[in-house]
């Protein structure tokens, strides 16, 4: 699988750090030469990560070969509603990245594993709330990125594909709220 990691582009010889190094992206093209990757078999698949709805629909209109994944954070603390339903209306299997949030994050306060609805469904269970966090993405039909560094931890991660939330649980992530504001 190769993908294009972020739809943006610098001006030559620039970082980050100034706006004004920002150039519009040339997506289409950058597609153009995913496709010739993918005729060649170097790459088996091709997809996307942290495409929007919109720039997903954009890339459908040009693309010849269908990008086979978009690669996003995704937990129950932001769930991207809208475009979990795009990706599986279009065939495009959404990835989650930082299944268990991003607590640390300046511009997203989203310490899900904190949170006392994921810790009350986890008790109720009998799991931590890390496995519930993970376990929602997989019934969800996302595939899950974790990053976990302690073997006790990877451990635990490894055990939520014998068990899932009963639906009358899983409702209740459709209601949760974060910093006042609904989690989707």
């Amino acid at each position: 699988l190769h993908m294009i990691h972020w739809p943006f582009r610098l001006k030559k010889g620039t970082n980050a750090s100034n706006p004004e190094n920002f150039v519009r992206p040339d997506i289409p093209a950058t597609w153009g030469v995913m496709e010739k990757l993918y005729d060649t078999g170097k790459a088996r698949a091709i997809g996307v990560s942290n495409f929007s709805t919109k720039k997903l629909g954009d890339l459908l209109v040009v693309a010849r070969v269908h990008p086979a994944v978009n690669q996003v954070e995704c937990h129950p603390g932001w769930q991207q509603t809208k475009l979990h339903n795009f990706c599986q209306s279009t065939g495009i299997h959404l990835s989650a990245y930082s299944p268990l949030g991003s607590p640390g994050t300046p511009w997203m306060n989203s310490n899900i594993l904190q949170q006392p609805v994921i810790i009350s469904i986890a008790n109720k269970l009998g799991r931590t709330a890390a496995q519930v966090a993970l376990r929602w993405n997989i019934q969800m039909g996302h595939s899950v990125l974790p990053k976990i560094l302690n073997v006790e931890r990877i451990k635990q991660n490894l055990d939520v594909y014998d068990w899932s939330i009963p639906d009358d649980l899983l409702a209740i992530f459709y209601t949760l709220y974060l910093n006042g504001e609904k989690l989707q």
